[in-house]
């Protein structure tokens, strides 16, 4: 007798549904290998998952965004309102003879996306403001704040804001008139000292919103021991004192909005931001 073939196993008729499939085990791109020996993979991970937004383009947090897509963190969203003037090229990264007139956001967001082609960067051509806010930083959207903006009112609600969401955030004070990048010191907002912006943020903050700024707020302050040096006339001034040669006013803010034009340098407002930057990652890169 011949022995009958074995009938094949039955195959389960087809669903439609395809099942999920597994999340790629996370693996360190060699661009971030010199951060990756000083935290080690699970921190890069987490700095990899990690989503943060950065208020303020300029001196203070062009760099503040450089050092954040340089340590590894993988969603960005920058946002700044204003277009690059000829007057930032002595302090702001995106700023050169050929990016004037150009939107800051998109520049840095270029940017941010050559260092790193896998970050997820937006670029927002906004200006932070009460109307805007539930848009630009709802609840529970990012893990980090960088508040590197330089409108006082703006600056308020935006800090307000995180308070209240219990948003971390880190947030330069007045990087401007100042020389000596080594004065630069990081505290909670109530432990400023020396600083007369920070002064007034903290008493602005406790009389409009009121946040009890004698005490730890929460609030991580970058500021200057430095006492601020009072702007010079130049030559080109002529009778006619500063003359704002910005390319596209706004009705937000510009130089024509302010009642003293400060000077500042590259090598005080970089270390500024760079510090924030720090603040974020050494927080973000531990273990939860």
């Amino acid at each position: 007798m011949n022995p009958q073939p074995t009938p094949p196993e039955a195959v389960p008729a087809a669903t439609g549904t395809p099942a999920p499939s597994e999340p790629k085990p996370f693996k360190l791109h060699r661009r971030f290998d010199r951060t990756g020996r000083l935290l080690g993979d699970p921190a890069m991970e987490r700095l990899a998952k990690a989503r943060v937004i950065v208020f303020g383009l300029g001196g203070v947090g062009s760099y503040a965004a450089e050092g954040l897509v340089r340590s590894g963190i993988g969603q960005l969203t920058l946002v700044d309102f204003d277009t690059v003037c000829v007057t930032n090229g002595n302090r702001q990264l995106h700023a050169t003879a050929k990016t004037v007139g150009k939107p800051k956001a998109e520049l840095m967001a270029q940017r941010c996306k050559e260092i790193n082609p896998d970050a997820q960067v937006q670029g927002l051509r906004e200006f932070y403001r009460d109307e805007l806010a539930d848009q630009l930083l709802a609840p529970g959207s990012y893990d980090y704040v960088v508040d590197a903006i330089d409108n006082v009112k703006a600056k308020l609600h935006l800090l307000h804001r995180c308070v209240s969401l219990g948003i971390p955030v880190v947030s330069s004070m007045g990087a401007a008139a100042r020389l000596d990048p080594t004065a630069i010191r990081v505290e909670d907002l109530c432990e400023t000292h020396m600083d007369p912006f920070a002064k007034d943020i903290r008493k602005l903050l406790k009389r409009k919103y009121g946040v009890p700024t004698e005490r730890p707020t929460g609030i991580t302050a970058v500021y200057s021991i430095e006492q601020r040096r009072q702007p010079l006339s130049l030559r080109y001034d002529a009778d006619d004192g500063f003359s704002c040669v910005c390319p596209n006013d706004n009705d937000f803010h510009s130089c024509e909005h302010r009642n003293q034009i400060d000077g500042s340098v590259a090598f005080v407002t970089s270390v500024f931001g760079m510090n924030a930057a720090g603040v974020v990652v050494r927080r973000l890169s531990q273990s939860r």
